[in-house]
């Protein structure tokens, strides 16, 4: 396991909670823990021959849990897509020939991203186009 980089105490508590739970569930002993859970369950209903309020409770907490990682995964996702945009950005400004337009670029408007994304395509046919003067593929 990968060592836990340190508390930053700017972060928000809620933050650090759903970065927690994001933590705990992608192990893969998350898994086995629900095949197990899961698998209990159905022995409990078997046991006490599945009473009416057997399956509410199951949707109820599956549900409730499934709400709750979406958010989950939503604001770690969030967060580590704003870094790595944060690192991009950096890169950017650092090398001297790249184009600074793109710097912040996920701001842009429609217009803008769709003229550089056009320009970007026609330097890739241009690379291709080299590459295979050159013979290679």
């Amino acid at each position: 396991m990968a060592p836990r980089p340190a508390k930053r105490s700017g972060r928000h508590w809620s933050s650090r909670l759903l970065h927690f739970v994001g933590e705990i569930t992608a192990h893969s002993a998350a898994g086995l823990v629900v095949a197990a859970l899961v698998a209990a369950w159905i022995v409990f209903g078997v046991a006490s021959a599945f009473p009416g309020w057997w399956d509410n409770v199951l949707f109820v907490a599956s549900s409730t849990i499934t709400l709750f990682m979406v958010f989950a995964i939503q604001h770690t996702q969030a967060r580590q897509q704003a870094a790595t945009q944060r690192k991009l950005d950096e890169l950017l400004r650092a090398i001297p020939r790249a184009d600074e337009r793109l710097i912040a670029v996920e701001e842009a408007p429609d217009g803008e991203l769709e003229a550089l994304a056009g320009l970007n395509l026609e330097d890739r046919e241009r690379a291709l186009e080299s590459a295979a003067e050159q013979g290679i593929h």
